[in-house]
């Protein structure tokens, strides 16, 4: 029987994505989705809660199709938003090709407003760069339109919205592409994940996130859920394993840090970083429109937190409105308030740690501060 001791696991607490990494004598347990096979030369890449576009070839090129449209999304149990995605989902599918690869991609638009895509760090003709405005006319409601172009690099990229994109992108509409190298250099990676962080405000109760947030963010996410929702990233032992993060959110940068690993940062949008210019890091910044690759041997057992590092990214819906109540002498005061609401009491006066544990009711579609059930040791 496998314990939990068995296993790697990197949990990712931004969100909360666990990195499981399992001996190979054991027994599998409960996992994220399984490494698919080699295909095409490559190893495709898993985007834990999400999915990759699926494609078709016709005379030599990868047609894909994207739709935008809204989208009721779940965050966590009891989050759940009206948001704006592709193809039914928050964040919108991986896209997924070869260096060389011609691709054509359709976009429709079932928003109320025009939208258009942008292909964040790829190369591309300039009438293909979905800038509304600039590099052609916003894709009006109802309307289909086609891009197409030769992906001349590899590297993992984004793609987003430039046409209302504080709105557009506020409320979901996000995506990665990782293009594939025509000839893998370096060491074979056994495991390939793929990571989008994104911000958002989200009052409790509300239905919606407000795209006019610019600094009072209260969820954050990765690949558009908060735990207990984020799927675990299950490894074998001795995987040599490659994480993808990128990073689309409006305003906050992401230091995401990896416990009980150092790791590499093999690669940035821009390039591959050349072996003799990597160095050791647990920490890796991710900045605001651009990715990082990280790689690393999963040689350690156990659960491994993994997380952004700015504090109040861990923690959900806190409101940032209440008082300060830290070491507050409430009795005199909880004592009054009792005489006309029996069970009031002040929380807050000996730190947060306790609200986790109270299971108190808590307002419709919020989701609370949460604790993990271990386990320890």
């Amino acid at each position: 029987m496998v314990t939990r001791r068995d296993l790697i696991v990197g949990g990712a607490a931004l969100a909360a994505t666990a990195l499981v990494t399992k001996r190979g004598d054991a027994q599998e347990p409960p996992r994220a989705p399984a490494a698919p096979p080699r295909t095409g030369g490559y190893l495709p890449v898993v985007t834990p809660n999400g999915s990759t576009l699926p494609f078709r070839i016709v005379a030599g090129v990868k047609v894909f199709h994207l739709v935008a449209e809204p989208v009721t999304h779940e965050f966590a149990p009891g989050l759940s938003a009206e948001c704006w995605g592709y193809n039914g989902q928050v964040h919108g599918p991986t896209i997924e090709a070869v260096e060389g690869d011609r691709v054509r991609i359709y976009v429709t638009n079932k928003l109320p407003e025009p939208t258009t895509v942008h292909w964040h760090g790829v190369f591309v003709p300039l009438g293909m760069d979905g800038v509304a405005g600039l590099t052609q006319r916003g894709i009006a409601p109802g309307e289909t339109f086609k891009y197409e172009f030769t992906l001349e690099q590899s590297g993992t990229f984004m793609y987003h919205p430039h046409a209302d994109e504080m709105t557009q992108m506020a409320l979901g509409m996000v995506g990665a592409i990782v293009v594939h190298p025509r000839h893998e250099t370096g060491p074979r990676v056994d495991r390939d994940f793929l990571l989008m962080t994104h911000e958002w405000k989200i009052r409790p109760g509300a239905r919606r996130p407000d795209p006019l947030a610019m600094n009072d963010f209260n969820l954050a996410t990765f690949n558009a859920k908060a735990y207990p929702s984020t799927a675990p990233l299950v490894v074998q032992k001795g995987d040599r394993v490659r994480i993808r993060l990128g990073n689309l959110s409006a305003m906050d940068h992401h230091p995401v840090h990896l416990h009980g690993y150092s790791f590499d940062v093999v690669a940035t949008d821009g390039g591959t970083i050349p072996p003799s210019a990597r160095w050791p890091e647990t920490t890796v910044l991710v900045p605001v429109g651009s990715t990082r690759t990280i790689e690393f041997v999963a040689s350690r057992e156990g659960d491994w937190a993994m997380h952004c590092h700015m504090t109040h990214h861990l923690m959900t819906q806190m409101g940032h409105d209440v008082p300060n109540m830290i070491g507050a002498d409430t009795r005199e005061a909880d004592a009054r308030v009792r005489r006309v609401a029996g069970h009031y009491m002040s929380m807050g006066q000996a730190g947060m740690a306790g609200m986790a544990e109270m299971q108190m009711p808590v307002p419709a579609n919020s989701a609370p501060m949460r604790g993990g059930p271990g386990p320890y040791g």
